[in-house]
């Protein structure tokens, strides 16, 4: 068996084609790393092992990724009989009673779970340090956060432990991590990734599954998979005109891109290395060819954003904990989880339905305030995030009722496109001088995966990042 530890999963599901490795070989290589490495990060905070091993010996589906393994984040993704304690220390121990359509579709492409991965409680912040779980470790400097809230998938395909690992993004969690991490990390279309058979839409629309990876094929690979709309799904994003594993290495065309290098309110961090990233990835664009001019939606940092994204979140985080509790069958008290999600508990009680509905109806006027820059650009170019990964502790250092302050001001970039539901993918073009990941950028209009897809592939050739590997690796 030859060296896998940094072969992608399309690579691995190669081997596996040609009779060059079997499933079990790949599951216990994979096994004996994150046995290796995550000591060191926690990035994984459950395993299932023996049952991995059964599966790699059995009757796997011939899906385009049979054999490779996967880790499940722990949160959302959800199979019944077995944990997901969503961040949340009275879950730990709770089987779930659902198997999600989306670990169904994972399964159906051949993939073998080996675990879940750690996360913040309910992935209401932006760093993965639960206080009910240990804190994930960034692998390129185990002081610094991993992002969130699907920083213990990143932190485990960083470190090499799988090549991919499931995630999600309501706020920039498929971003965040991936920035911080130095990796891929594609957020679909509202409505490209089903979210039955239990839910319709979370956040008033502003969740959606996909994946981090070390590589763009991996990513476009992978949303193919997992992208089967469901009967009974509220709404289908647009279909897309071929696989995006297709779209890969294609000529994207002269495109015109949008440059924004720095936030437009000054509550929000605004890191020099975060410009630095933009600035050379704009002259790298233009090189390549691309109109890229400075140009960004005049909406992108309206005021009221902010309240009326908050509201949606109490909302849907009071709603949830009262399905917790009636499969745990008792309250979940107050002191059993974080300041944060004790806050959003009260304010969704107190928030009436009118209210929460007015919420709603702004964010559907106001995207359409920002779709309309689509309209001239094909692409924004931004940074991902308002700064290199903090050290761990860093949201909370100031206090509780500071938290949500330092979290709003950490993600400027993010979480207006899952408002808008449109497809944003981070790529990990520049390190700090200290050697920390800062990810850049790019959105498309509503339903153009394909779009981004080109493009970062043509980013990846041009500025390969695959021989980059952390200190703290497999």
């Amino acid at each position: 068996m030859g060296e896998t530890t940094w072969l992608d999963a399309t690579a691995q599901a190669g081997l596996v084609r040609r009779g060059e490795i079997s499933p079990r070989e790949l599951a216990e290589a994979a096994i004996a790393r994150i046995e290796a490495v995550n000591p060191k990060l926690d990035a994984v905070i459950r395993t299932r092992f023996d049952a991995a091993r059964r599966e790699a010996e059995g009757d796997l589906p011939d899906g385009p990724f049979r054999g490779v393994p996967i880790l499940f984040k722990d949160l959302g993704c959800t199979v019944e009989g077995e944990p997901t304690a969503f961040g949340l220390g009275p879950l730990r121990d709770l089987a779930f009673p659902v198997t999600s359509y989306l670990a169904e579709q994972f399964r159906a492409a051949g993939f073998i779970p080996l675990g879940r991965t750690n996360v913040p409680e309910l992935g209401t912040t932006v760093t993965t340090e639960p206080r009910s779980f240990p804190p994930a470790r960034n692998p390129w400097d185990p002081g610094h956060s991993t992002g969130g809230s699907s920083g213990g998938s990143a932190a485990a395909v960083a470190a090499g432990m799988v090549a991919v690992a499931h995630a999600n993004d309501g706020g920039g969690s498929i971003r965040i991590p991936a920035s911080e991490c130095g990796l891929v990390g594609l957020k679909p279309t509202r409505g490209r990734v089903s979210q039955g058979p239990l839910v319709g839409e979370a956040w008033a629309g502003g969740t959606i599954d996909g994946a981090v990876t070390r590589t763009v094929r991996d990513a476009a690979g992978v949303l193919d998979v997992i992208s089967k709309p469901m009967p009974g799904d509220p709404y289908y994003a647009p279909p897309l005109p071929h696989p995006l594993a297709r779209e890969v290495g294609a000529d994207p065309g002269r495109l015109r891109i949008g440059v924004l290098g720095r936030p437009g309110l000054a509550d929000y961090l605004d890191d020099p290395q975060c410009r630095v990233a933009v600035a050379r990835t704009a002259r790298l664009l233009e090189s390549l060819g691309h109109h890229v001019e400075e140009s960004a939606p005049a909406a992108m940092f309206e005021e009221e954003i902010l309240r009326h994204f908050n509201a949606i979140i109490a909302a849907d985080v009071e709603a949830t904990m009262q399905a917790f509790e009636m499969l745990l069958g008792r309250p979940i008290g107050e002191d059993e989880i974080e300041p944060r999600n004790v806050a959003y508990r009260r304010a969704g009680r107190e928030l009436g339905a009118v209210a929460y509905l007015d919420s709603r109806a702004w964010f559907g006027m106001w995207a359409r305030r920002m779709a309309d820059w689509w309209n001239g650009h094909d692409l924004l170019l931004t940074p991902t995030l308002g700064a290199p990964p903090p050290q761990l502790g860093w949201f909370t250092a100031a206090g509780p009722e500071q938290e949500g302050s330092r979290i709003a001001s950490f993600i400027p970039y993010t979480a207006q496109f899952n408002m808008t539901g449109q497809p944003a993918i981070s790529l990990p073009l520049h390190w700090t001088p200290g050697g920390l990941p800062v990810g850049v950028q790019l959105v498309a209009a509503y339903g153009r995966e394909d779009m981004l897809i080109r493009v970062a592939s043509q980013l990846e050739q041009a500025a390969p990042w695959s021989e980059r590997h952390p200190p703290v690796h497999a």
